[in-house]
């Protein structure tokens, strides 16, 4: 017996009259069960909706262009008992008939299920630590192949330090930094503007929403892919277990997971000068310092490399007087010089000081502000600033994760060693990202999750980079 019904929008996180870009069935087509409907293309990717059940299609409700959100109707349905093979024609999508086609095949060796070490709560073929740039693309590469996922994630929201305190709010203010710089400088070419009004609270509130956004839209791509998300803080117990610790509960409540495959994702931490006032909220790291609580009338960056001068070029902008100290004898190390040296010049121009080969000795919490002291050729000997942002790099969470107790090797610096393969010493465990070395990136990341997600598929690939970009946005 069927009955016609109206396939409506799914919750599609905090997305609004978002368009349609592709009709992927026709009227009389029949349809199985997560067969895609339609494409939506947003700010952040293309989504396909899918079918919430098999049947038949009687008529279609919306059209290529249309803008929908959820709970718009999109396709009558005529809802069968049963959910029928898709026909060739209806469409493919990552949740599609490639995906019903490789759960039906039989998983290779690697992503067989092996007995875990104790009780679970739950099990999966592969769990990802961690949902950076690099976990969720393992995540969301393994669920295309067929393979049942579990992504953990200590925080709230599933991107990583990069999406929520990382690369996407610190490009969202140096978009701000560049309208404010460059209605500055075409006065030189006769129009005037008047001296921007700055009001902090609006603009982190404007930048917490880009970041909403992206978040947003990473959760309803792990919903079409059935990826399990369990937020909590993550430590390997076993070879084949991991524990999760909630926040809530004084930390008391834990779910045991147990995998067939693992994948290290978790990524760095901002490095910490123990010497330092680091108890004062005068003194920031790279985090703190992308809540734009204020803008500090002298700001010091301690650390001239591409974090440290882009929070610096954001920083300028809104009105504060810059000074950098770099300990290397020019600002970003490893970059070639004649790249730098441009830069370098206009930003001796705009900011207050730049002291390179200078080290920052000590710094000392007053009550007008930190006295910070330094030893270098052109710096004097202490100087006393509002804030001070400590940007001096980032250290791999490898000594954080319990890795010992699956017998994975790490290094004395956190790092985690892998092959080609993404591979640890431990054949059914492998990590990405961060945490297998520098560089540090988040497009480095992206790349090898999807190189182990298809390793342990059974696919034939490698991590073999002849090249990795980096680029620093001043």
């Amino acid at each position: 017996m069927s009955k016609t019904i109206n396939v409506e929008v799914p919750d599609i996180g905090d997305f609004r009259d978002v368009e349609i870009i592709e009709v992927l069935v026709s009227v009389g087509d029949s349809v199985s069960e997560e067969s895609p409907l339609i494409t939506l293309e947003t700010d952040k990717a293309a989504l396909d909706i899918p079918s919430p059940r098999g049947g038949k299609v009687e008529k279609i409700l919306v059209k290529v262009g249309d803008t929908v959100s959820q709970g718009d109707p999109i396709i009558a349905l005529s809802a069968a008992d049963a959910n029928p093979p898709s026909p060739s024609g209806s469409g493919t999508g990552g949740e599609g008939p490639a995906a019903d086609q490789a759960t039906s095949t039989p998983p290779p060796p690697s992503a067989t299920k092996a007995a875990a070490t104790g009780d679970t709560d739950l099990h999966a073929q592969v769990v990802v630590l961690g949902s950076g740039p690099g976990g969720y693309t393992a995540a969301f590469r393994a669920a295309d192949l067929g393979l049942q996922v579990i992504l953990i994630e200590r925080y709230e929201t599933i991107g990583g330090v990069c999406l929520n305190v990382g690369c996407i709010p610190s490009k969202a203010l140096l978009h701000t930094a560049q309208v404010i710089t460059q209605a500055a400088e075409i006065a030189d070419h006769g129009v005037a503007f008047a001296a921007p009004k700055i009001n902090p609270t609006k603009l982190a509130h404007w930048k917490n929403g880009v970041v909403g956004k992206l978040t947003g839209g990473l959760k309803t791509l792990a919903k079409q892919r059935k990826v399990k998300i369990i937020h909590g803080v993550g430590v390997i117990a076993s070879p084949r277990t991991i524990e999760v610790t909630n926040g809530d509960d004084d930390g008391k409540a834990k779910t045991v997971i147990g995998f067939d495959n693992l994948i290290i994702a978790a990524g760095s931490q901002a490095t910490r000068i123990p010497a330092f006032p680091n108890d004062d909220p005068r003194l920031m790291d790279s985090t703190a310092a992308l809540e734009i609580g204020d803008v500090p009338k002298r700001l010091l960056v301690i650390g001239g490399g591409i974090i440290g001068l882009e929070m610096a070029t954001v920083y300028d902008a809104l009105g504060s007087q810059v000074t950098i100290v770099e300990l290397s004898p020019d600002l970003v190390p490893g970059c070639d010089r004649d790249l730098v040296r441009p830069l370098a010049q206009r930003l001796a121009k705009r900011y207050e000081n730049i002291f390179t080969a200078t080290q920052v000795t000590g710094i000392e919490a007053a009550k007008g502000g930190l006295k910070v002291n330094m030893k270098g050729a052109k710096a004097p000997p202490a100087d006393t600033f509002d804030r001070v942002l400590v940007a001096v790099g980032r250290r791999p969470n490898g000594k954080n994760i319990g890795a010992e107790a699956a017998g994975v090797a790490v290094d004395e610096h956190g790092f985690i060693p892998t092959d080609n393969s993404q591979r640890t010493n431990v054949a059914h465990i492998y990590a990405i990202g961060d945490i297998t070395g520098h560089p540090m990136l988040a497009h480095k990341a992206t790349h090898e999750g999807k190189v182990a997600a298809e390793v342990i598929s059974g696919m034939k690939t490698r991590f073999d980079a002849r090249a990795i970009p980096s680029v620093a946005y001043t």
